[in-house]
């Protein structure tokens, strides 16, 4: 007689793992993914970066509706639909979020790698000033001190350059303005994330087909074009979706840690394998702002009390 053997799912043991364990390999992935991310921008920085945007942008749209629709969670945006409110927020959050795409995508091609990590690195102190400023968040002494060692940093690295740091400022404020802001939206992370795809695709797909019709685009070029363009909705939208279960799954001081994992990747890969200058006044400022991360980072996992308003 011939025993069957009943094969278990593949996800069964991934669903058997503790929610910690879960969380961090979602996180771990989503890091990962962002932080060898550059290397897919290198490959094809010879396409115009708003072309790439619009292709991230397209592409992403059926990759969060696979996400939505093995979650069966649609009917979160068919709600969605029905609020303006939800529906202008999103629209709010779609653009600040574009916004830090094409500054990221435009420093890659630009040799910029290391000044994208930098400003990646000083987005969580972004996010504790906007904390303080819109929340009533109180620093501790320590955050205090990450905050000025912070600045000092970018006081270094504008005298080193002469000039402010730009890319590294655009990207730390519009993607701490981009998670403020996305607190506000009334669905979950995947939801709000295909919703905010789905309203820029008609925009984008009309400006892909304008360019395709006036011979600008590179979609049809090669096969390598089709295949890389394509592959775009993937690096942008798996780690993104990974990120929020795994944000879900974990305790914040655990994804405060993590956080830097992405932009030291970054800062490698433009040093030795981008070849991008990494002189003084970088070191100084890098230092500067590990340290301030360093103290950050302390704070949160020890969760020393924030200073009184009164001093006392």
């Amino acid at each position: 007689m011939q025993e069957h053997v009943k094969l278990a799912p593949a996800t069964e043991g991934v669903s058997r793992m503790p929610d910690a364990t879960r969380g961090f390999f979602f996180a771990l992935f989503a890091y990962l993914m962002w932080g060898f991310l550059p290397l897919y921008m290198k490959a094809i920085s010879y396409i115009p970066p708003v072309e790439i945007i619009a292709h991230r942008i397209v592409w992403s749209v059926p990759v969060a509706g696979i996400v939505l629709l093995m979650l069966g969670r649609t009917g979160d945006i068919k709600i969605a639909f029905r609020q303006p409110r939800t529906l202008a927020m999103a629209a709010l959050t779609a653009a600040i979020i574009t916004i830090n795409w094409g500054v990221y995508v435009w420093a890659i091609a630009a040799d910029r790698a290391v000044e994208t990590a930098l400003g990646y690195y000083i987005n969580p102190l972004v996010s504790m000033v906007f904390g303080a400023l819109f929340l009533k968040e109180r620093f501790t002494r320590l955050q205090m001190v990450a905050l000025m060692l912070a600045t000092l940093a970018v006081v270094v690295l504008t005298l080193d350059a002469g000039g402010l740091p730009w890319v590294s400022l655009v990207l730390a404020f519009s993607f701490a303005i981009y998670g403020f802001l996305r607190k506000t939206l009334p669905v979950g992370p995947s939801q709000g994330f295909f919703l905010e795809v789905l309203i820029l695709c008609l925009p984008c797909l009309a400006y892909i087909f304008w360019l395709e019709e006036t011979g600008q685009g590179h979609f049809f070029d090669s096969s390598f074009n089709f295949l890389m363009l394509l592959a775009s909705g993937i690096v942008t939208a798996v780690p993104l979706i990974l990120f929020a279960f795994g944000a879900k799954l974990l305790r914040i001081s655990t994804i405060g840690i993590m956080q830097y994992l992405a932009p030291t990747m970054i800062a490698l890969i433009g040093v030795f394998l981008f070849g991008e200058p990494f002189g003084t006044g970088r070191m100084i400022a890098f230092a500067l702002i590990v340290s301030a991360l360093v103290l950050y980072t302390w704070s949160m996992l020890f969760g020393a009390k924030p200073e009184p308003k009164d001093g006392r």
